[in-house]
C-alpha cells in the first residue's frame, strides 16, 4: 500500500451505496481511530456508534449535511471528554477515513450544526464534546483511484491550494 496514493487519492463519498459494511471492515476503521496519537496519550476519545434508526433520524436534523448521515451504512460520533482537544479528535477522524478509504468504502466529516439536539441524539453528557461525526458507507459509484493513476499526477490535479502559497520559511 502507497499511504501517500490513498492521501492524495482519497475524496469525500457523499452517495452510499446501501450495500452493509462486513463487521471486520467496521472493526478495522473503529481500529484505526483507536491507533490515533493524542496529547499525552490521553485518548479522550469515545467511538458512539448510530445504529438506531430513531437516533440517526434525530442526529440528522442536527448536523450540516443531513442526507450524509440519512444514507451512510455506519456512522461514527467521536465524543471527546471535558479536556480532550479537538485536535486529537481530528487525528482520530483522518486515521479512520483513510482506513476506510483503503478498504473501498467512502467516507465523510460531519458537524453538528445543533449542538443540543446532537447531544440529545447520541445522549451524551453536557460536558461532553462533539467535534466531528463520520458517515461511512461503499460509494454509490464504484471508484477505483489508485488502479487510475499515480499519487503525484492525483496531487498535481487536486484543487488545492498550491504547496509554495502554504509553506512560509522563517
Amino acid at each position: 500500500m502507497d499511504t501517500f496514493l490513498n492521501i492524495a487519492s482519497r475524496r469525500e463519498v457523499r452517495d452510499f451505496a446501501g450495500r452493509p459494511l462486513p463487521d471486520d471492515v467496521v472493526g478495522r476503521i473503529l481500529d484505526a481511530g483507536r491507533l490515533a496519537g493524542s496529547a499525552k496519550n490521553r485518548q479522550p476519545w469515545t467511538f458512539v456508534l448510530v445504529e438506531s434508526a430513531e437516533r440517526r433520524a434525530r442526529l440528522a436534523e442536527a448536523v450540516y449535511e443531513p442526507s450524509n448521515v440519512r444514507g451512510a451504512q455506519l456512522v461514527v460520533a467521536i465524543v471527546l471528554d471535558a479536556k480532550g482537544s479537538p485536535f486529537d479528535a481530528g487525528r482520530a477522524a483522518q486515521n479512520m477515513l483513510l482506513a476506510a478509504s483503503n478498504e473501498g468504502v467512502g467516507g465523510v466529516p460531519n458537524g453538528a450544526a445543533d449542538r443540543a439536539a446532537a447531544h440529545a441524539a447520541l445522549g451524551l453528557a453536557e460536558d461532553e464534546q462533539v467535534p466531528v461525526i463520520l458517515a461511512f458507507g461503499y460509494p454509490a459509484q464504484e471508484r477505483r483511484p489508485r488502479e487510475s493513476r499515480p499519487a503525484a499526477e492525483w496531487s498535481a490535479r487536486a484543487n488545492r491550494k498550491p504547496l509554495t502559497d502554504l509553506v512560509r520559511r522563517v
